[in-house]
């Protein structure tokens, strides 16, 4: 190769430094805190302050370990690639055959803020090509994918994709997540150690127990403090996410798509592209968090911080689509302050309750013999928007879809898979089953001034086959996903959609470049959804978390709770109620009016600001909270999750603002019993005061939220 090159790339404090001056794949030199005044002459010394002796019994060679490792530069960690032509070409050696960074043809040292590189190799004895795309973002994120074509006569049966990116010997400490329905996003941690951690999500969805990020840090690493990187695989089907350690002390973390048997086989000339693994680095988890932040909010269709309240009307009705009570619902919703109403599952065929119907997706005339006109009519004059939900991968067995073309249902054998929750699986990668939801879809899009859609997915693709030979099918069937998203999203542009599955299960980048929310999780419990916001955050931002105010008593977990405990737990998220407010008392009305008004009010603030939560605490108090860009404002929240101890709880701090400015510290929601100190016009301190010092805590009962705001003056 002639266009040899040190490939360096910094943006938002990150450095990017890319290898490529070797016969092999571009090798990760560093990524990590930005390297001030780096220029050709230190890049290359870099590189070989990086050059390690062998040890003992070891290759002659230490391996150059690319961003795709390979078996054949001596690597003894898992290959990026596993895949073979007939047997042939099972361990691949690439070599580059071209590479350009920036746009334009790199030669020598290329140095650049943001930017991309794209390298072109092949294995001439396997005749597979490679093409990787490695890119810096201006957020400071990187993120990679890679793309294999197959020269060979013989079909290529690709097995395994995954890259990875090097980590430092003191990241010992890995976080990642598990979860269930109704609780997700679990953090557990443990020590790296020699040997693979490996997360395989085989749901066919991303999964309310996947690993979500994960994350490998400074021992004791938590929101503030300890250097963290972090990687995150952006696809919505099958996946894989893993750190990897080796007796010679290489470390790594990676991830990819994971394909079932034979899922892809390649003929000649026909590629498979992997997703985007995004690498995310910072001084800890909260810097990490607000990169991914900031790359979703300068995606090209933004989300506004100004989201409207919705209702949904899931928990008020269920099934029973009673017009007179549902036009109730909007009267009171309106009343409240409501500007979205959305109608949940019953709309449709024979859905009278969850064992029929689903998969006919044609407006019941049974329930509704004028169609939702009149529903969405009323709606739309008092000033709300209108949305919908769907379920349009999903079938029950007892529908007029599922025994008109049994064919369509995803199937590994002759017999359907077990069922789940009464259903089974559109097989969205057949073309006739594809065009015939689509359709659907589009007639009732067509028809009905309809502003926003929730998305439903609430089942796992166990077995998950095309018939009649029962071959894989979960990777067409999440590219058949997208590509419904993308058609919908281009006919109906300002649609608005929402990607719910069975709560918080389809939760990744790929599926919010074509969502605008998600649903955290079906489990509204203000205690568990503390925790569940908390952690939702280390990936997406507050604006696109489905943060709603539920009935005094949980439909989940059965606790009952005050309003204010609801309410100031819901604010920290996009906004909505899940509430029969027909049943509400007028002073519970009022109450809610009041809390719809005080986040109209912040809204801005708290669906915009950068996310903080603050390190010390332990489990029974959380502090957390959103500061403004500029540095201007924030809103910050104390919750007693138990009784706490000490009590009261230690001194409140509160990170993120400008130390040198001052500040107007003040409670906004009132405690049990408040501290001298309170008042309405509160206390004048700087930012560092405020971080460093704190002001003393309010005693609270469990299961409490006081609210403080910071204003500069």
């Amino acid at each position: 190769m002639e266009d040899a090159a040190i490939v360096a790339m910094t943006a938002d404090g990150i450095t990017l430094l890319v290898d490529v001056t070797g016969p092999g794949l571009p090798v990760v030199a560093y990524w990590g805190p930005e390297l001030p005044g780096l220029d050709e002459d230190q890049a290359r010394s870099l590189l070989l302050l990086g050059e390690a002796v062998t040890g003992s019994n070891a290759l002659d060679l230490p391996p150059r370990v690319a961003i795709l490792p390979e078996h054949s530069s001596g690597w003894p960690g898992r290959p990026g690639l596993r895949g073979s032509a007939s047997g042939v070409g099972w361990s691949p050696s690439f070599q580059i055959k071209s590479l350009r960074a920036y746009g334009v043809p790199a030669r020598g040292y290329v140095a650049g803020g943001a930017g991309v590189l794209t390298v072109e190799a092949a294995d001439e004895a396997s005749r597979v090509e490679l093409l990787i795309e490695i890119e810096l973002l201006a957020t400071g994120l990187v993120r990679a994918r890679a793309a294999v074509t197959n020269q060979h006569v013989d079909p290529y049966a690709l097995e395994d994709l995954v890259l990875s990116f090097p980590i430092p010997a003191r990241a010992t400490e890995l976080l990642d997540f598990a979860g269930r329905h109704n609780l997700e996003r679990v953090p557990q941690r443990l020590p790296l150690t020699v040997g693979a951690h490996v997360r395989e999500n085989r749901r066919g969805r991303t999964g309310a127990d996947s690993a979500y990020v994960l994350h490998a840090g400074e021992p004791g690493f938590g929101f503030a403090r300890g250097r963290v990187w972090a990687v995150h695989t952006a696809w919505s089907g099958n996946h894989t996410h893993y750190a990897e350690r080796v007796w010679s002390g290489e470390q790594r973390l990676g991830g990819g798509e994971l394909l079932l048997p034979g899922e892809v086989r390649l003929v000649r000339g026909e590629t498979y592209t992997s997703p985007w693994v995004y690498a995310a680095h910072g001084d800890g988890l909260d810097e990490v968090a607000r990169r991914f932040h900031r790359h979703l909010r300068d995606r090209e269709r933004t989300v506004s911080s100004e989201r409207p309240v919705s209702l949904n009307v899931w928990e008020a009705v269920y099934f029973d689509h009673n017009l007179p009570r549902l036009l109730e619902l909007a009267e009171r919703a309106a009343e409240a302050g409501a500007e979205r109403y959305v109608l949940d599952d019953g709309w449709f065929g024979s859905r009278r309750d969850d064992t029929s119907g689903l998969g006919d997706w044609v407006v019941s005339p049974d329930v509704w013999p004028d169609g939702l006109h009149p529903l969405v009519d009323r709606v739309k004059q008092l000033g709300m928007q209108f949305g919908l939900w769907f379920e349009p991968e999903m079938v029950n067995p007892d529908s007029d879809v599922a025994r008109e073309h049994p064919e369509w249902i995803m199937a590994a054998r002759s017999d359907w898979p077990v069922e789940s929750r009464r259903q089974q699986v559109l097989n969205l990668g057949l073309p006739a089953a594809y065009d015939h939801v689509r359709a659907q879809i589009f007639a009732i899009l067509d028809e009905y001034a309809i502003d926003y859609i929730k998305w439903d997915h609430n089942r796992d693709l166990i077995d998950a086959g095309t018939q009649p030979g029962g071959e894989p099918g979960v990777h067409e069937q999440t590219l058949a996903f997208y590509r419904l998203l993308d058609e919908i999203r281009a006919a109906h542009p300002m649609l608005e959609i929402e990607s719910c599955s069975s709560g918080g299960g389809r939760v990744d980048l790929e599926v919010l470049t074509r969502s605008d929310r998600i649903w955290v999780s079906d489990n509204i419990d203000p205690h568990d959804r503390q925790h569940m916001l908390r952690w939702t955050g280390q990936l997406v931002p507050p604006e696109y978390l489905g943060s709603h105010i539920a009935s005094d008593r949980s439909h989940v977990t059965g606790r009952r709770h005050d309003l204010d405990f609801r309410a100031g737990t819901a604010i920290f998220g996009h906004l909505g109620i899940e509430w029969d407010l027909t049943a509400a008392s007028p002073e519970e009305r009022h109450e809610l009016a009041e809390w719809i008004a005080f986040f109209k009010q912040n809204r801005r603030l708290l669906l915009s600001g950068d996310l903080v939560r603050m390190d010390g605490y332990g489990q029974d108090v959380l502090v957390h909270g959103v500061v403004a860009h500029d540095r201007s404002s924030a809103l910050i929240a104390m919750v007693t999750m138990d009784s706490p101890y000490p009590d009261p709880p230690a001194r409140l701090r509160f990170r993120g603002l400008d130390p040198q400015r001052l500040y107007r510290l003040r409670p906004v929601r009132p405690a049990a019993q408040p501290p001298p100190w309170w008042s309405e016009a509160g206390l004048a301190l700087t930012g560092f005061a405020l971080e460093h010092v704190g002001a003393a805590a309010p005693r609270v009962h469990p299961d409490q939220v006081v609210l403080y705001r910071a204003d500069a003056l």
